[in-house]
């Protein structure tokens, strides 16, 4: 059986994949191995490629999901994006690492999201 927090994670990056996509962006890949750690999303748009760390939270009892990510997590996405940009040597354009950061609570219905750009700069 899954896990609440993998069956709520899995429901919070398919959020930001619908969030995304309705803003023209184009699913690149999902659930990224790297020596670095997971990259959750990578989505393009015209010439940018966007890397995507998704926090998901069903309560603020641990804080919100924005303040999940550490200097330590920022240098990992980082150390990530730049393995795939390594593995990936034809990519030409602009690139960033953005988080989505979704609180969902059954009690006010639909998710809140925050997109935060360029979090590793």
């Amino acid at each position: 059986m899954i896990s609440h927090n993998r069956a709520l994670g899995a429901w919070g990056e398919q959020q930001a994949i619908d969030y995304l996509v309705a803003r023209g962006f184009v699913m690149v890949e999902r659930n990224f191995h790297t020596p670095y750690g997971e990259i959750d999303l990578i989505v393009k748009r015209a010439d940018d490629l966007v890397f995507v760390e998704v926090k998901t939270r069903s309560s603020d009892a641990f804080g919100w999901p924005e303040l999940a990510l550490t200097r330590q997590k920022r240098a990992h996405l980082l150390n990530a994006a730049l393995y795939y940009l390594q593995q990936h040597p034809d990519f030409e354009g602009n690139w960033r690492v953005d988080v989505i950061a979704i609180r969902h609570s059954r009690e006010k219905g639909s998710p809140e999201l925050v997109w935060i750009e360029n979090v590793v700069v």
